[in-house]
This record gives C-alpha cells, sequence and structure tokens, in this order.
C-alpha cells in the first residue's frame, strides 16, 4: 500500500490569490491541509480551495523536545487526524500503520495507545504529503487588509525567512481566508527567564543531549502536570548517578480522571453542547473537568514514582525527592547551572538547592491573534470579557469592514469551544467544519458576485436606453 503523499489533486496549483492561508502547519492546520484535500480530490479543478501554510520550524515538528522514550499518547489513536471525520480516510493512522508494515504488530499490543514518539512519525508521515505547500522556516510578521479601501474582500499576509531576525527579504501573499494555527507558547513564572541551565520542558531533550559537565549531580523539576511527572521520570531514569527535587505546591500528583463518562466532554457533540450553553455553565463545565487534561498525571505514572520513592527509602539512597507542598521562591542562573530557593508552605522553611538544572514545566499560554492581526484586530469583535468572539465554524466574527475570513484553531477558542479547543481530540471533525464553512463562503461570494453582474447589467441597460453610455 502506497502512502498518501503519492498522489496530487486538484488545487494543488497556488494562484496569486489564495482561498486560504494558514498561519502555522501543526497538527491543527495539517488537519485542515488533509480535509481541504480529500475535498478538493472530489471536485473539479475549478471547484478546489487552493491554500497554503506558514511555519516557523524548518520542517514538520510537534513537541519533539518532549518525545520520551516509552512515553504514550494520552488520546486514542482513533482520535488522529481524520477517522472521527472519515473512517476511510488514507491519511488515518491504521493506514500509516500499514504502509509502514507494523498493522499486526501493533493490533498485537493490545493498545489504544501508541508511543508519542510513534504518533509524531504519523503526524511526519501525513505532513510529507504537503511539503509543496508549506513555506517553512518561514514566519508571518503582518496581517493587513488588501485591495481598495472600504469592505476588505481579502487579506495580505507578509511574511520573512525565519532565520532572519528581522532582515531577511519580505513577501507578501494574499487570501481571501485567513486561519490561526499558531499552537501554544511556554509559560514560565514572572520574573523567570530561561537561560543555559534555565529550561522550559518543551526544550528538554534538546538540552539534556548536550549536558556533559554536571558538577551539582542535581535537577529541580517545577510543576505538578503530565510534562512534570515525565520530566522528573526521565531525568531520574537518564542520570542514575544525579538527585531530582520535583517541587510542586500541591501535597500531590493529581490522578487525570480518564474514565468514560468525564472523557464525552472531548467528543464532538460535546462541542456544540458547550458553544450553545450560557456564559455561566462554560465556566462551569471548564471547571468541573478541567482534571480531565490541566495539571493532572496518569495514574500509571503517578503509582510508578510513587514505588520509586518508596523503593529508594527502602534502599536508604533517595534520589527522587518530592517536595510537596512547597514553593519556587527565587531562581538564579549560575555559571556552572542554576540555584533554586524553595520554600515549604506549611513550615514556611526556606531549601537552596544549587543543581545543574532546573526544569519548568509550568505549563502553555495561548498565543494571542491580535499580535499577528495588528490594525485588524480592531476590526475582530469581543465579548464583555475582552475575548474575541468566535462562530461555531471558528470564524471569527468582525465588522462589515472585514469580509475575508478570519478563523482561529486552538486555546483562542476555549472560551467558546471548550476544553477540546487546543487538544487533538476534535481536529478530525473541527477541519471538516472549517472547510464546510470556507465552502459556504464561496458560494456567498460567487451569489454577491451574480447580484452586482446582474444590478451592473440593469443599470447599463438602463442608461443605454436614456441615451447615457453605459460606462459613465
Amino acid at each position: 500500500m502506497s502512502a498518501p503523499h503519492a498522489s496530487s489533486t486538484p488545487g494543488d496549483a497556488l494562484p496569486d490569490t489564495r482561498d486560504l492561508v494558514g498561519i502555522g502547519f501543526g497538527p491543527a492546520n495539517l488537519a485542515l491541509a488533509i480535509a481541504i484535500r480529500e475535498h478538493n480530490g472530489r471536485r473539479a479543478s475549478g471547484e478546489a480551495i487552493r491554500a497554503s501554510f506558514i511555519e516557523r520550524q524548518a520542517d514538520f515538528g510537534w513537541h519533539q523536545g518532549m518525545l520520551l522514550e516509552g512515553a504514550t499518547m494520552q488520546v486514542s489513536f482513533l482520535k488522529d487526524l481524520v477517522t472521527m471525520r472519515d473512517p476511510g480516510s488514507p491519511f488515518s493512522f491504521l493506514h500509516y500503520l500499514q504502509d509502514r508494515g507494523r498493522l499486526a504488530d501493533f493490533i498485537n499490543q493490545k493498545s489504544f495507545f501508541p508511543t508519542r514518539l510513534e504518533f509524531h512519525d504519523y503526524l511526519r508521515w501525513c505532513a510529507a504529503s504537503f511539503t509543496g505547500q508549506v513555506d517553512y522556516a518561514t514566519e508571518a510578521v503582518e496581517v493587513r487588509p488588501a485591495g481598495p479601501a472600504g469592505a476588505a474582500d481579502q487579506l495580505e499576509v507578509v511574511t520573512r525567512p525565519a532565520s532572519g531576525a528581522g532582515n531577511g527579504p519580505q513577501r507578501a501573499v494574499r487570501t481571501r481566508n485567513l486561519v490561526l494555527g499558531t499552537g501554544l507558547r511556554p509559560r514560565v513564572p514572572d520574573g523567570v527567564s530561561t537561560g543555559p541551565h534555565i529550561w522550559h520542558n518543551r526544550d528538554l531533550l534538546h538540552r539534556t543531549s548536550g549536558l556533559t559537565d554536571r558538577p551539582h549531580l542535581r535537577f529541580v523539576v517545577v510543576g505538578a502536570g503530565q510534562s512534570a511527572a515525565e520530566s522528573a521520570d526521565h531525568l531520574h531514569r537518564t542520570f542514575p548517578d544525579a538527585e531530582v527535587c520535583a517541587v510542586f505546591t500541591r501535597y500531590g500528583y493529581s490522578p487525570a480522571d480518564d474514565s468514560p463518562f468525564a472523557n464525552r466532554i472531548f467528543d464532538p457533540a460535546a462541542v456544540d453542547e458547550f458553544f450553545r450553553a450560557p456564559e455561566e455553565v462554560k465556566q462551569q463545565l471548564i471547571g468541573y473537568h478541567s482534571n480531565t487534561n490541566y495539571a493532572v498525571v496518569d495514574g500509571d505514572l503517578i503509582e510508578h514514582l510513587y514505588r520509586t520513592v518508596y523503593q529508594e527509602k527502602v534502599a536508604g539512597a533517595e534520589r527522587l525527592r518530592i517536595l510537596n507542598t512547597t514553593a519556587l521562591v527565587a531562581l538564579e542562573d549560575l555559571p556552572d547551572g542554576a540555584r533554586a530557593v524553595v520554600r515549604c508552605l506549611t513550615t514556611g522553611e526556606t531549601l537552596t538547592l544549587d543543581c545543574d538544572a532546573v526544569v519548568l514545566a509550568t505549563g502553555y499560554r495561548p498565543t494571542d491573534p491580535a499580535e499577528l492581526l495588528g490594525d485588524l484586530a480592531e476590526e475582530c469583535l469581543t465579548d464583555g470579557q475582552g475575548r474575541l468572539r468566535v462562530g461555531r465554524d471558528h470564524r471569527v466574527e468582525t465588522t462589515d469592514r472585514v469580509r475575508a475570513g478570519i478563523y482561529v484553531q486552538g486555546a483562542a477558542a476555549e472560551h467558546t469551544h471548550g476544553i477540546t479547543a487546543s487538544l487533538l481530540s476534535t481536529l478530525a471533525v473541527r477541519s471538516g467544519e472549517i472547510c464546510d464553512s470556507l465552502l459556504l463562503r464561496v458560494a456567498e461570494r460567487e451569489v454577491r458576485s451574480t447580484i452586482a453582474a446582474r444590478t451592473t447589467g440593469a443599470t447599463g441597460a438602463a442608461a443605454a436606453a436614456d441615451g447615457v453610455p453605459a460606462h459613465h
């Protein structure tokens, strides 16, 4: 069976004005690219959606600094980029396994959860189909209205080489629709800057691979979520001569609620229910079920870490130290490492930990679309809390001065579409919804053009009847 990227479909040739430009080419916009490709494959060339994408990275990559050995996905392989939308798609995880010659082997594992490394390979396998539509190593620096003054039917996306540090040549691409899939940015504590020995966990593998001098034989991991627990476990296994101090303000790691009924919040139907709910109900639902995703840890990993701590106590050599109910109060980058000062919340006692590195597993924050939209952000409507008003089709509501479509994927729409906005669970269905919205907008544009042409024709006929040149 051949890989899906062996063929091309109508719409791959890109005109000067695109139907869609996507900023960011992570899993969300990759799923959208697939949905558009499959739509184009069922239509004549003239009915195709012509799309291109912009990506800062030099190649496709997804959380590569956390592709830890043995770490598994927290979602089923059936929630890949396509299956929930089209189980027969050639871009499914099962088709990937067949192409790689591992379908039977994977089935024999009796597991719904592939390793993170394997799922990343699946994503790269899909992304290989779109190299001609993605400008890698490129960053978007500005989005502005295009065309004559008045209603902006098109947008202009200004880009430059990502390695240009602001000095590279700029180019502009016009589009009728824009999709922002710029992902998340690392969150670090206030007043803290990352450096040679202070890392966000997203860089864990990149940084540890080059760590040769370790005079302190100690690491500090700050945070209580899945990434923090995985980072502590990885450092403990990778550096058997080092102490690993896990610092968090909770009493212990909290298990993720992955029970069947709670998991329904990740179903596509739950997005409809959440979107229709009153604002106070939306807040309640996020509060009730935040323990399905935020600052929680897989139960098996919690038990593994607890057993490790206990067995080291029995052996009298405690390398994994759980500093619970403890807060980070100061952090300093040293010439040969880092110094972390922590304070026990229950006793007030402070402790200074000189270490080879501090890993900040302190989460992420959404990218603010306004940073890229510039003056266009003023045309985007907001709610009473200053958040974007996003329609059910993931399109940002704008003033009448902007007719071009602006869509958002990711955490920027969590307040309207729920917890799954930044997760993999509904990517397949969401990509189909955005594709359908684009098709609806094409139809609307054709209707407007037809009405305008008829109006112009009628005006010209009337003028001719009065003896006035029609081209006045």
